[in-house]
């Protein structure tokens, strides 16, 4: 993707980032990415590996209900969020039921992705599973191989580890709040304008 190099502060993104990227931590995008996809996004991932990475967008909530991509599905009060570029014509999800859902892949501690969806479907019609303990996507973010370091390198994301019930109840505003409970530096990337020439 095509960024512009931040130097807004006399400092770079590589210079705050702590952690390494891993699976369970989370992408924030630097304030003056302009991608529409991952334009102040803050992005999960569920794998990185040597041969690239995979993830969901946690904050670009859509206007589309869950019965309007699954017709049968039971009715289930809870957004669908973006969680990509990539196949998103297709659903995806996460919860923390990894130990009632047979397949469920460990993102780490209670955190899981996909699983048995006839066995989801079941919890749901039985109300054994709540929208605050699942988060469904249309589509994945992908990176191919060595394609996330170079973006890190060239200062895209800032790498960040948030809490289980941060991941799974975010909104759209997570990316802010993310930054703003971080405070110092960070604070003040989280409160730059989208557009330097507004200020």
């Amino acid at each position: 993707m095509e960024n512009t190099p931040l130097n807004i502060l006399n400092y770079k993104i590589s210079e705050l980032n702590k952690l390494k990227p891993k699976k369970g931590r989370v992408l924030l995008a630097e304030p003056l990415m302009q991608d529409p996809f991952f334009k102040r996004s803050v992005v999960l991932l569920t794998e990185y590996e040597e041969n690239g990475a995979f993830g969901f967008i946690l904050n670009k909530p859509t206007d589309i209900r869950l019965d309007e991509v699954l017709p049968d599905f039971p009715e289930f009060d809870t957004t669908v969020y973006l969680g990509g570029p990539v196949e998103n014509d297709k659903l995806f999800y996460i919860h923390n039921q990894g130990e009632y859902i047979d397949g469920s892949v460990k993102i780490k501690n209670n955190l899981y992705w996909a699983g048995n969806f006839d066995q989801l479907k079941e919890m749901i019609e039985n109300q054994q599973i709540f929208p605050n303990e699942i988060k469904f996507f249309l589509g994945y973010s992908g990176w191919g191989k060595k394609q996330l370091d170079m973006e890190l390198k060239r200062e895209s994301w800032l790498v960040d580890d948030i809490s289980e019930e941060d991941i799974i109840r975010s909104d759209k505003d997570l990316w802010y709040k993310v930054l703003q409970k971080k405070g110092g530096k960070y604070k003040m990337l989280a409160n730059f304008p989208e557009n330097p020439s507004w200020n």
